[in-house]
């Protein structure tokens, strides 16, 4: 099923797109942290769908974004079950049960680490 975005929708996308372009290598963020450093704290589930259509564009690190409380909810996206977990352990990033471990030291707040525009 194809989804139908709006322009408003695309643009949306489009910023999440460039937010998690700028994760740093080892680092993780939030559908949430997302949504609230593009001013829409209440979106993070249209975060979500940006990043559900993000997994076949090549220069998204869509492996980077994970739910609030460090889950690779995300991965059913990737073409393997392992993909994501894979591409994180390759940055340094220590998984166990689908879930990162010590979560808060790999974390990346947008809003605290990028100044808005």
């Amino acid at each position: 099923m194809e989804i139908k975005l709006s322009e408003e929708n695309k643009d949306f996308f489009q910023r999440v797109y460039d937010v998690v372009g700028l994760i740093p290598d080892g680092r993780v963020t939030n559908y949430g942290a997302i949504a609230r450093y593009l001013g829409s704290g209440k979106s993070s589930r249209m975060v979500g769908w940006a990043m559900n259509a993000a997994h076949s564009i090549e220069d998204v690190p869509a492996h980077r974004v994970v739910n609030r409380v460090g889950l690779l909810t995300g991965a059913v996206h990737f073409p393997t079950p392992t993909r994501m977990q894979e591409l994180l352990e390759i940055e340094g990033v220590e998984i166990k049960e689908n879930k990162l471990v010590n979560f808060n030291f790999h974390f990346w707040d947008p809003t605290k680490e990028l100044e808005f525009e």
